[in-house]
C-alpha cells in the first residue's frame, strides 16, 4: 500500500506531466501558425509522451492501492517569440520535470518505499533523455541563429522524429 504523503505527491505529479503536454500541445499551435511543420510534428510527439508519462503514474497508483486525483491544468505559456525561446522553454520545463521526478525520489527513499523507487528509475532515466533531446535542438537553434534556411533545415529534420 503507497503512503499518502507518496500518494499526494504522485498525483501532483501526474498534474505536472498533464500541464508538460498542454504546454507541448501550445508549442504545436504556436509552431503551426509559424509554418513549421516539422517543429509541430515533434512537439505533437512529446505531447502524447507527456500523456503517457501521467498515465503510468495514474495507473501505479491503482496497482498500490492508491487513488488518483486529478487536478485542474494552469496554462503555462501559450506564446513565443522564436522557435529558440519555445525550445528553450521546452528545456527549462523538462529541468523542472527532472527537479519534481528526483523530489518523488528522495520521499519514496525516505519512507523506504522501495517499490516506488524502482517505480520512479524510469522517470529518473527518461528525464536524462528528455532534457537531452530538446537541449540538441536548442543548440541547433542556437548555432544557426536567425538564418531561415538553416530553421527550413531544422524543421525538416526534427519531423522525422517517430514516436516511441
Amino acid at each position: 500500500m503507497i503512503s499518502k504523503s507518496l500518494q499526494d505527491q504522485i498525483n501532483e505529479q501526474i498534474k505536472n506531466e498533464l500541464e508538460s503536454a498542454y504546454l507541448y500541445a501550445a508549442m504545436v499551435a504556436y509552431f503551426k501558425a509559424e509554418g513549421l511543420d516539422g517543429m509541430a510534428h515533434w512537439m505533437a510527439v512529446q505531447t502524447k509522451e507527456e500523456i503517457g508519462h501521467a498515465k503510468k503514474f495514474f495507473d501505479y497508483l491503482f496497482e498500490r492501492g492508491g487513488v488518483a486525483e486529478l487536478k485542474p491544468l494552469s496554462v503555462i505559456k501559450s506564446k513565443w517569440s522564436s522557435p529558440l525561446e519555445a525550445f528553450q522553454d521546452a528545456y527549462e520545463h523538462e529541468k523542472f520535470v527532472t527537479g519534481k521526478i528526483n523530489e518523488l525520489v528522495e520521499l519514496a527513499l525516505a519512507e523506504k518505499d522501495y517499490a516506488a523507487r524502482s517505480f520512479l528509475d524510469w522517470y529518473v532515466d527518461e528525464q536524462v533523455e528528455e532534457e537531452d533531446s530538446v537541449l540538441k535542438v536548442v543548440q541547433l537553434l542556437e548555432r544557426i541563429g536567425p538564418s531561415g534556411q538553416g530553421l527550413l533545415i531544422i524543421d525538416r529534420e526534427l519531423g522525422r522524429r517517430e514516436a516511441e
